[in-house]
């Protein structure tokens, strides 16, 4: 049994290097950061955010990312006796984000399309600690992630700019889909 599983680990580590001797110079991954735009119900939070991939055949990339959006203020009105006055209100919620998953991509010169599907997870926090806030993943307000997506890079030599949208669905008591829209430079190597 043994012998089976070393056969196999062998077999899924040289894939990758197998598919890599057909291309270029600057296709085997991928590096960069983001800004990115999450709408949660009717308020809009805004973070960064960094992603890596690698290419397993010229149209297919595995990608790990991970962003981080800032705590968002949200107008409201505050009903008081003789009128409603509009008063600003700190959500005290920042949002971390991690994904995994393929990248399919058509394309192989200065303009790219594709399209991913991710998994993952979405937590929330309340901890104005960076620390603390990752410490609360695993045991903090975090849900399980599907996020379909799409969109095109653009490259001048190794250096690109990615712009991506889609729909970052969250389980929490069933199903919450939420507009994801990022955009960033980002490395060919």
């Amino acid at each position: 049994m043994r012998k089976i599983a070393v056969v196999i680990v062998a077999l899924m580590l040289s894939v990758p290097a197998v598919f890599a001797q057909g291309t270029s110079d600057k296709n085997h991954g991928e590096i960069g950061v983001f800004a990115d735009m999450f709408r949660l119900t009717n308020t809009n939070y805004v973070g960064v955010g960094g992603r890596v991939g690698f290419n397993v055949h010229p149209n297919v990339q595995f990608e790990a990312e991970m962003n981080y959006d800032f705590e968002r203020n949200f107008s409201t009105d505050i009903p008081l006796p003789g009128g409603t006055p509009n008063t600003f209100v700190r959500s005290n919620r920042r949002l971390i984000h991690g994904m995994f998953g393929p990248k399919f991509q058509v394309g192989t010169g200065a303009i790219r399309a594709f399209i991913t599907a991710k998994g993952g997870f979405l937590n929330f926090s309340t901890d104005k600690n960076l620390a603390g806030q990752f410490s609360q993943v695993p045991n903090g307000d975090t849900n399980g992630v599907f996020y379909p997506g799409g969109g095109l890079e653009f490259y001048a030599g190794p250096i690109g700019i990615r712009l991506e949208a889609g729909d970052e669905i969250y389980w929490s008591n069933g199903a919450h889909n939420n507009l994801r829209v990022s955009a960033g430079p980002q490395i060919r190597f």
